[in-house]
Protein backbone atom coordinates (compact mmCIF):
# COMPACT_ATOMS: atom_id res chain seq x y z
CA UNK A 1 0.00 0.00 0.00
CA UNK A 2 1.42 3.35 -1.01
CA UNK A 3 0.36 6.85 -0.03
CA UNK A 4 -1.04 9.41 -2.43
CA UNK A 5 1.94 11.66 -1.83
CA UNK A 6 4.32 8.81 -2.67
CA UNK A 7 2.52 8.18 -5.94
CA UNK A 8 2.61 11.89 -6.78
CA UNK A 9 6.33 12.07 -6.05
CA UNK A 10 7.06 8.94 -8.09
CA UNK A 11 5.17 10.33 -11.08
CA UNK A 12 7.05 13.62 -10.80
CA UNK A 13 10.42 11.83 -10.69
CA UNK A 14 9.52 9.88 -13.80
CA UNK A 15 8.28 13.02 -15.54
CA UNK A 16 11.59 14.75 -14.81
CA UNK A 17 13.66 11.80 -16.02
CA UNK A 18 11.50 11.40 -19.12
CA UNK A 19 13.08 14.67 -20.30
CA UNK A 20 16.50 13.02 -20.57
CA UNK A 21 17.69 13.64 -24.16
CA UNK A 22 19.91 10.55 -23.99
CA UNK A 23 18.33 7.30 -25.12
CA UNK A 24 19.04 3.67 -24.30
CA UNK A 25 17.73 0.71 -26.24
CA UNK A 26 16.00 -1.93 -24.17
CA UNK A 27 13.80 -4.78 -25.36
CA UNK A 28 13.52 -3.35 -28.84
CA UNK A 29 12.58 0.21 -27.89
CA UNK A 30 14.41 3.43 -27.06
CA UNK A 31 13.92 4.86 -23.56
CA UNK A 32 15.12 8.04 -21.82
CA UNK A 33 18.27 6.80 -20.12
CA UNK A 34 17.63 8.00 -16.56
CA UNK A 35 13.95 7.06 -16.67
CA UNK A 36 14.97 3.51 -17.47
CA UNK A 37 17.65 3.59 -14.76
CA UNK A 38 15.16 4.75 -12.13
CA UNK A 39 12.73 1.99 -13.01
CA UNK A 40 15.50 -0.59 -12.88
CA UNK A 41 16.45 0.69 -9.43
CA UNK A 42 12.86 0.33 -8.27
CA UNK A 43 12.58 -3.21 -9.63
CA UNK A 44 15.83 -4.27 -7.99
CA UNK A 45 14.90 -2.68 -4.66
CA UNK A 46 11.54 -4.44 -4.66
CA UNK A 47 13.31 -7.78 -5.04
CA UNK A 48 15.99 -6.96 -2.49
CA UNK A 49 13.81 -5.27 0.15
CA UNK A 50 10.05 -5.59 -0.48
CA UNK A 51 9.21 -3.70 2.73
CA UNK A 52 11.39 -0.67 1.94
CA UNK A 53 10.25 2.66 3.36
CA UNK A 54 8.89 5.42 1.15
CA UNK A 55 12.05 7.44 1.76
CA UNK A 56 14.24 4.60 0.50
CA UNK A 57 11.97 3.88 -2.45
CA UNK A 58 12.02 7.52 -3.51
CA UNK A 59 15.80 7.70 -3.10
CA UNK A 60 16.18 4.66 -5.34
CA UNK A 61 13.85 5.97 -8.04
CA UNK A 62 15.40 9.44 -7.95
CA UNK A 63 19.05 8.53 -7.45
CA UNK A 64 19.98 9.81 -10.94
CA UNK A 65 17.26 12.43 -11.33
CA UNK A 66 18.15 14.87 -14.12
CA UNK A 67 21.76 13.61 -14.05
CA UNK A 68 22.34 14.67 -17.66
CA UNK A 69 22.30 18.32 -16.52
CA UNK A 70 25.68 17.83 -14.81
CA UNK A 71 27.77 15.78 -17.27
CA UNK A 72 30.98 14.09 -16.25
CA UNK A 73 32.73 15.99 -19.06
CA UNK A 74 32.31 19.23 -17.08
CA UNK A 75 35.00 18.01 -14.67
CA UNK A 76 38.64 17.01 -15.24
CA UNK A 77 39.25 13.43 -16.39
CA UNK A 78 41.08 12.61 -13.17
CA UNK A 79 40.25 10.81 -9.94
CA UNK A 80 39.90 14.18 -8.22
CA UNK A 81 37.62 15.41 -11.01
CA UNK A 82 35.47 12.30 -10.69
CA UNK A 83 35.11 12.73 -6.93
CA UNK A 84 34.18 16.40 -7.33
CA UNK A 85 31.56 15.42 -9.92
CA UNK A 86 30.07 12.74 -7.67
CA UNK A 87 29.93 15.09 -4.68
CA UNK A 88 28.18 17.72 -6.78
CA UNK A 89 25.68 15.11 -7.99
CA UNK A 90 24.77 13.98 -4.46
CA UNK A 91 23.69 17.51 -3.57
CA UNK A 92 22.00 18.13 -6.91
CA UNK A 93 19.95 14.93 -6.81
CA UNK A 94 18.99 15.59 -3.21
CA UNK A 95 17.84 19.12 -4.02
CA UNK A 96 15.83 17.98 -7.04
CA UNK A 97 14.19 15.18 -5.10
CA UNK A 98 13.54 17.46 -2.12
CA UNK A 99 11.61 19.91 -4.30
CA UNK A 100 9.49 17.11 -5.72
CA UNK A 101 8.79 15.65 -2.28
CA UNK A 102 7.80 19.07 -0.89
CA UNK A 103 5.38 19.61 -3.75
CA UNK A 104 3.94 16.13 -3.17
CA UNK A 105 3.25 16.95 0.49
CA UNK A 106 6.17 15.46 2.40
CA UNK A 107 7.40 17.15 5.57
CA UNK A 108 10.94 18.40 6.18
CA UNK A 109 11.97 15.36 8.22
CA UNK A 110 11.03 13.00 5.39
CA UNK A 111 12.84 15.16 2.86
CA UNK A 112 15.97 15.33 5.03
CA UNK A 113 15.89 11.56 5.42
CA UNK A 114 15.74 10.94 1.68
CA UNK A 115 18.51 13.48 1.06
CA UNK A 116 20.65 11.75 3.68
CA UNK A 117 20.18 8.42 1.92
CA UNK A 118 21.26 9.96 -1.37
CA UNK A 119 24.37 11.47 0.24
CA UNK A 120 25.92 7.98 0.76
CA UNK A 121 27.40 9.12 4.08
CA UNK A 122 26.10 6.30 6.24
CA UNK A 123 27.06 3.13 4.44
CA UNK A 124 27.62 0.22 6.82
CA UNK A 125 26.01 2.10 9.73
CA UNK A 126 22.53 2.78 8.30
CA UNK A 127 20.75 -0.31 6.91
CA UNK A 128 18.71 1.77 4.45
CA UNK A 129 21.80 3.56 3.13
CA UNK A 130 23.46 0.19 2.64
CA UNK A 131 20.38 -1.17 0.88
CA UNK A 132 20.39 1.78 -1.51
CA UNK A 133 24.07 1.13 -2.28
CA UNK A 134 23.39 -2.59 -2.70
CA UNK A 135 20.61 -1.78 -5.15
CA UNK A 136 22.84 0.53 -7.21
CA UNK A 137 25.63 -2.07 -7.31
CA UNK A 138 23.28 -4.85 -8.41
CA UNK A 139 21.70 -2.66 -11.09
CA UNK A 140 25.18 -1.82 -12.37
CA UNK A 141 26.23 -5.45 -12.53
CA UNK A 142 22.99 -6.65 -14.12
CA UNK A 143 22.40 -3.94 -16.72
CA UNK A 144 25.50 -1.79 -17.20
CA UNK A 145 28.57 -3.92 -16.55
CA UNK A 146 28.45 -5.78 -19.88
CA UNK A 147 28.11 -2.63 -22.06
CA UNK A 148 30.82 -0.90 -20.01
CA UNK A 149 33.14 -3.92 -20.30
CA UNK A 150 33.25 -3.85 -24.10
CA UNK A 151 36.79 -2.99 -25.13
CA UNK A 152 38.04 -2.60 -21.56
CA UNK A 153 41.19 -4.22 -20.25
CA UNK A 154 40.48 -7.26 -18.06
CA UNK A 155 42.62 -5.96 -15.20
CA UNK A 156 40.50 -2.79 -15.07
CA UNK A 157 37.30 -4.85 -15.01
CA UNK A 158 38.65 -7.04 -12.22
CA UNK A 159 39.48 -3.93 -10.20
CA UNK A 160 35.97 -2.50 -10.74
CA UNK A 161 34.37 -5.75 -9.59
CA UNK A 162 36.56 -5.77 -6.48
CA UNK A 163 35.57 -2.19 -5.63
CA UNK A 164 31.89 -2.89 -6.27
CA UNK A 165 32.03 -6.04 -4.16
CA UNK A 166 33.53 -4.20 -1.19
CA UNK A 167 30.59 -1.77 -1.20
CA UNK A 168 27.94 -4.48 -0.99
CA UNK A 169 26.44 -6.29 1.99
CA UNK A 170 26.69 -10.07 2.25
CA UNK A 171 23.05 -10.41 1.16
CA UNK A 172 23.66 -8.35 -1.97
CA UNK A 173 26.76 -10.39 -2.78
CA UNK A 174 24.67 -13.55 -2.74
CA UNK A 175 22.24 -11.91 -5.18
CA UNK A 176 25.11 -10.75 -7.37
CA UNK A 177 26.39 -14.30 -7.72
CA UNK A 178 22.94 -15.32 -8.99
CA UNK A 179 23.03 -12.84 -11.90
CA UNK A 180 23.25 -14.35 -15.37
CA UNK A 181 26.31 -12.50 -16.65
CA UNK A 182 27.84 -13.34 -20.05
CA UNK A 183 30.47 -16.08 -19.77
CA UNK A 184 33.55 -13.89 -20.04
CA UNK A 185 32.21 -11.51 -17.38
CA UNK A 186 31.43 -14.39 -15.07
CA UNK A 187 35.10 -15.31 -15.37
CA UNK A 188 36.09 -11.71 -14.57
CA UNK A 189 33.94 -11.80 -11.43
CA UNK A 190 35.43 -15.12 -10.38
CA UNK A 191 38.96 -13.77 -10.83
CA UNK A 192 38.13 -10.63 -8.86
CA UNK A 193 36.71 -12.62 -5.98
CA UNK A 194 39.83 -14.77 -5.70
CA UNK A 195 41.66 -11.82 -4.16
CA UNK A 196 38.98 -9.51 -2.81
CA UNK A 197 38.96 -8.92 0.95
CA UNK A 198 35.78 -10.06 2.75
Amino acid sequence: MTSDRFNRALQAIDAANAEDPNREEWEGALHPKELLYGRRMTGCLERLCPAASEALRLAARGQHIRRWEIPRSDYPATREGYLRWRTRLYGFHGDQLGLIMAMAGYDEDSIRRTKRLLSKRDLRTDPESQTLEDTACLVFLEYYFAPFAAGQDESKLVDIVRKTWRKMSDAARVRALELALPGHLGAVVAKALETVAP
